[in-house]
């Protein structure tokens, strides 16, 4: 899955993308932001991974605190074809998606930045979302646009 390229623009190899992904659950969660890690280093380049933290349910709250955390990733997938690679990660750690939104989870994989863009308003809505995004932007110094 990994591309092999020589040049490098701006540090970067051409061809690859840097993604920033918010990652929680809250069902065996060390195990699986363990496992989500260790199978996305076997597929991408893993650069960076912020600090760990505990998080209070939002909606649905009859359910375990969450751990979240981020990842700061190379691939050279397009966008959406790594957008379905995190879903299938999601699903092979056993994932549902019930009628509760934002109910309980194994794992949560979702794109925040793509190329210094930010893609998702969560980013901007959650601080769960927010805090370690941005402890990656600013320990890689990445600026991004809004």
């Amino acid at each position: 899955m990994k591309q092999e390229t020589k040049t490098k623009q701006d540090g970067k190899e051409l061809g690859l993308h840097q993604v920033i992904i918010s990652v929680g659950s809250n069902i065996g969660p060390h195990k699986n932001i363990r496992l989500s890690h260790e199978m996305l280093d076997n597929e991408t380049r893993l650069l960076a991974v912020a600090d760990i933290i505990k998080t209070t349910p939002i909606g649905y709250t009859q359910q375990p605190d969450f751990l979240n955390t981020a990842y700061l990733i190379e691939t050279n997938l397009e966008y959406d074809d790594f957008n379905a690679f995190l879903k299938s990660v999601e699903d092979r750690l056993g994932r549902e998606r019930g009628a509760i939104k934002s109910g309980p989870r194994t794992i949560d994989l979702d794109i925040i930045v793509w190329d210094r863009n930010v893609v998702t308003q969560d980013y901007f809505n959650y601080e769960y979302v927010s805090t370690p995004v941005n402890q990656i932007l600013t320990a890689r110094q990445i600026s991004v646009y809004r």
